[in-house]
């Protein structure tokens, strides 16, 4: 995959900028961003893209329902959080982990992971 789609799920602006930034100079495509569990939702759930990451901890809220749903659609994703593994679900526990804060290197180490999960056939 050339150009993979990538959604972003962030909080802090700031963050989402610098994440957005470095996947776009590793050659992919920011396609939605959300910042807010209920937006979040509903791009995870309608958006066209094919690799995720995701802040758990949003405004406080945790969003813990969206590994499910990207999981439901078969979308690889890496969580980006400030708690480090302790803050992931066990469930998810095999997903990749960037702490906060990240350098472009450990998003690049991500996103090659997220890129090796994706499935052979897209429109399977």
């Amino acid at each position: 995959m050339s150009e993979p789609r990538i959604l972003i799920v962030e909080d802090e602006a700031v963050i989402a900028m610098a994440l957005e930034m470095f996947l776009e100079e590793l050659g992919a495509r920011v396609v939605a961003t959300a910042g807010n569990v209920q937006d979040a939702l509903q791009k995870a759930t309608s958006e066209d893209f094919d690799l995720a990451f995701l802040d758990i901890n949003l405004n406080g809220q945790k969003a813990h329902v969206l590994p499910g749903v990207l999981e439901r659609r078969r979308k690889p994703f890496a969580f980006v959080t400030g708690y480090g593994e302790q803050g992931v679900l066990e469930a998810y526990a095999d997903a990749p982990v960037v702490t906060k804060p990240f350098s472009r290197d450990a998003i690049s180490t991500a996103l090659e992971a997220l890129k090796s999960r994706l499935p052979a056939d897209p429109s399977a």
